[in-house]
């Protein structure tokens, strides 16, 4: 079989998940072609991957033991872990390639997939630019164990994410909760991190584990009732699509009151995400909830943005219902939002045993702010020109205050078809404290498609060119407005106050 005039060639193989009826035609074949057949172990000697293939293996047949150094990071290399295991995959790849210069064909063998957390792909990076190579793939473990828990992954537009144990509890807990499917793998000593990570997402009561799947020892059942110590590291924990999936009937729901950030869903928080997503309704005004991607089985109830109360008091009763309601908000939803309304409400007899929580987002001072530079570096104050639920009078003694008191200002709910002259009126007003050269962030529809970011002088501001997608940072005394090499403007507030007023001559 031997071809003494080239090189050898190289295959990655996919062996499946563990059951040897689950190789595909093209694994049996490359293996009863090779002439080398290589594969990985513990330094016990057993290899399941060998396992897997056994009967396919010949008397014939050269037989490479990639034996691992380490199979936990304690190791006395002075390369630490990742040394030891650097050194390794080097000396392994020299093994190989002595048999491919001298014509041999080298099978490697991989359980699941070759190319998908496996140990070959470690070869076939420091190869596959040298020697003729296939890959031959396999089926997962994340295939296997949805197959054995009769339940889809994923379906439709959903997500699923598939992570490695070994992630840091919080970076696993906010990939949780932001996707909609997941396989978490690399158990074994990671199960307790990873539980407490389901956990913490709101997971728990939906996730499932499957051990050792397509294989002798194979166990599947829910994750909440699987001891620590009996977890190997040939299992996963799957959370399985959410479409049709049983109704969880409570006596009492919850709200969560969330923010989607002045836009779409790239200003979203994982939390924000898991938290529109694990829903049974969504509850809000109709541009925001327009936002939020649909979902089978999800209920949502749109209304007019002038109805926070009665928007507030349908949520809390559907959760006394118990449902698990997502009252939706634009940007932050404790910034001039519904978080207060849901509060206000919440605080009445009637609701006062509804779990009620709320998220943080992303508010609309701080994107606008981002786009042009940096207006809030110093102290700020954030107010609304709104006076439908405050009088002028207040609103104008407030900026009088924070304008003597040389703070940049946020300024929120600037104008509306029915408000038109407080624009102007505040303009105005703060002329009477400030320069008219005072930089003044003109951010409208920060992050959607009709994103606007422009920077004017306070005695230039036109009223007629604010509306309510628009927020307003007029900058305080030592703000500074900078043209850029490329021409671009940017703005920023020291975050250094001078002493006093003569220090700056």
């Amino acid at each position: 079989m031997s071809n003494v005039n080239a090189t050898g060639r190289l295959y990655g193989v996919g062996l499946g998940p563990g059951d040897p009826s689950l190789m595909t035609v093209r694994a049996v074949e490359v293996i009863a072609e090779a002439d080398v057949v290589a594969y990985h172990s513990a330094r016990h000697g057993r290899s399941i991957a060998r396992s897997i293939a056994a009967k396919h293996l010949r008397a014939d047949h050269i037989e490479e033991a990639l034996v691992y150094p380490v199979t936990t990071e304690t190791t006395d290399h002075p390369g630490g872990y990742r040394g030891a295991m650097e050194e390794f995959y080097t000396e392994a790849a020299a093994r190989l390639a002595a048999h491919l210069d001298a014509g041999r064909t080298v099978a490697v063998l991989a359980e699941g997939d070759p190319l998908f957390y496996g140990s070959y792909m470690h070869m076939h990076k420091r190869l596959a630019d040298r020697y003729p190579t296939e890959v031959i793939p396999g089926v997962t473990s994340v295939s296997a164990a949805a197959a054995r828990l009769g339940t889809p992954l994923a379906e439709g537009e959903e997500v699923l994410t598939i992570l490695p144990g070994t992630l840091p509890e919080e970076e696993l807990t906010a990939r949780l909760a932001s996707t909609d499917c997941a396989v978490v793998m690399k158990l074994g000593r990671t199960f307790p991190t990873v539980r407490r990570a389901i956990e913490r997402s709101g997971r728990l009561d939906e996730a499932r584990y499957v051990e050792r799947a397509t294989m002798a020892g194979e166990r599947t059942g829910h994750l909440a009732d699987v001891e620590p110590e009996s977890v190997p590291y040939f299992s996963v924990a799957v959370l399985p699509s959410r479409v049709d999936a049983p109704a969880v009937v409570r006596e009492l729901g919850e709200v969560v009151v969330v923010g989607t950030g002045p836009a779409g869903p790239l200003w979203l928080t994982p939390e924000t995400r898991g938290a529109l997503a694990a829903a049974d309704d969504l509850v809000g005004y109709t541009t925001y909830l327009d936002r939020v991607p649909v979902r089978p089985g999800q209920l949502r109830h749109g209304s007019d943005n002038k109805v926070e109360a009665e928007r507030a008091e349908f949520a809390l009763d559907l959760a006394r219902r118990g449902r698990r309601v997502a009252v939706v908000s634009g940007g932050d939803p404790g910034v001039f939002a519904m978080a207060t309304a849901v509060l206000e409400a919440a605080s009445q007899d009637a609701y006062k045993d509804v779990p009620v929580r709320v998220l943080p987002g992303l508010t609309a001072a701080n994107a606008a702010a981002a786009r042009a530079g940096a207006p809030l570096g110093h102290d700020y104050a954030t107010l609304s020109l709104s006076d439908r639920l405050k009088p002028w009078e207040v609103i104008a003694e407030r900026l009088r205050a924070a304008a003597a008191a040389d703070l940049v200002l946020a300024l929120y709910n600037p104008g509306s078809r029915s408000r038109t002259w407080q624009v102007g009126k505040a303009r105005d007003l703060l002329l009477e404290h400030r320069s008219a050269d005072t930089p003044v962030v003109l951010g409208r529809d920060v992050g959607g498609a009709q994103e606007s970011v422009r920077i004017v002088r306070l005695g230039d501001l036109d009223p007629a060119e604010v509306d309510m997608r628009t927020i307003l940072i007029v900058g305080s005394s030592q703000t500074r407005v900078v043209r850029r090499g490329d021409g671009e403007e940017i703005v920023w507030t020291p975050r250094r106050y001078p002493e006093s007023p003569q220090a700056e001559s």
